[in-house]
């Protein structure tokens, strides 16, 4: 099973954009959206949800102020201060380290599982999408984002689907550490700004770190021209293809506006052909084809 994961060192690069781009290209796909801390992807998509589960992630302690002996154990050992004078845990200064379970004398503070959030299984005009929905403050998102890609693995291998497309989250943290292991080739997106090449080499790292093959995509190429040609000669010397480049078109935008992908909206445009050409390149690449397959034309449209 392939599955392409885009990603970026930043929010706001047009990763989204372009992940929906390429699901109007794909053909026997399987969607996933694990970027779970600010799903967007289903705005794009308007996906039909036909299954749902509760996500149960970390713990918060609970004082049960019957057996509790008021001996002011628990609010010396929290670093966090989540627990009051009256011996009352603020879930929200509350981290779930379970310093103070451990050592409560009275064996008075219960630790259970909370519902952080929820995940579905839904149906697209493109195909099948997994996703999922973080509760406000809620941690654990790589636990999260390994759920909704094991659930498309699964629901992938189900439908006979040729490939997964992951919307990945942004920058280099648990999430998207979460979202690049065992995929097949990262598509990574930058802007062409002196952060957009930092953010890149994070990014970048990372994914050497992990041994996950790269390739990098510059959106907006046309507003420093100067500065793409820096990134697709950094790309270079890194052993990362440079896929191509996306002109600033206000299309995307227009296009987001009406829930809409790029190629749904309005009529066709030299950045129809310069996503088309990226998605070609991404199917093609060497990467793709170690796992010997030959015919990719169930994948392209």
């Amino acid at each position: 099973m392939r599955e392409i994961v885009i990603i970026s060192g930043k929010g706001g690069t047009g990763k989204t954009s372009l992940t929906a781009a390429f699901a109007a290209l794909a053909k026997n796909s399987v969607f996933c959206d694990a970027d779970v801390d600010a799903a967007d992807l289903h705005l794009l998509m308007q996906p039909k949800v036909v299954q749902r589960a509760d996500f149960m992630g970390g713990c918060k302690a609970v004082i049960s102020p019957d057996i509790c002996t008021s001996c002011g154990t628990c609010r010396e050992l929290c670093r966090f201060d989540a627990i009051n004078e009256q011996f009352q845990v603020d879930t929200i200064r509350c981290e779930g380290c379970g310093v103070c379970v451990d050592f409560c004398p009275a064996q008075a503070i219960q630790f259970p599982v909370q519902r952080c959030g929820e995940w579905y299984i839904s149906n697209t005009r493109f195909g099948p999408m997994v996703h999922a929905r973080l509760g406000i403050a809620e941690e654990n998102s790589g636990k999260l984002v390994s759920l909704v890609r094991k659930e498309a693995r699964q629901l992938a291998e189900k439908k006979g689907a040729d490939l997964i497309i992951t919307d990945g989250p942004p920058g280099i943290g648990c999430p998207v550490i979460a979202s690049i292991g065992g995929a097949t080739v990262l598509v990574i997106v930058v802007e062409p700004t002196v952060s957009g090449i930092h953010d890149m080499e994070r990014v970048v790292d990372l994914a050497a770190h992990f041994k996950v093959p790269g390739m990098v995509c510059v959106n907006k190429f046309d507003l420093n021209v100067e500065m793409t040609e820096t990134i697709e000669q950094l790309a270079q010397e890194r052993n990362m293809a440079a896929l191509g480049r996306v002109s600033f078109d206000p299309a995307f935008t227009r296009s987001m506006v009406e829930g809409k992908t790029l190629f749904e909206y309005g009529k066709p445009t030299a950045t129809w052909q310069q996503v088309r050409d990226i998605w070609t390149h991404i199917i093609n690449s060497p990467s793709m084809n170690t796992l010997g397959i030959v015919d990719l034309k169930s994948t392209i449209q």
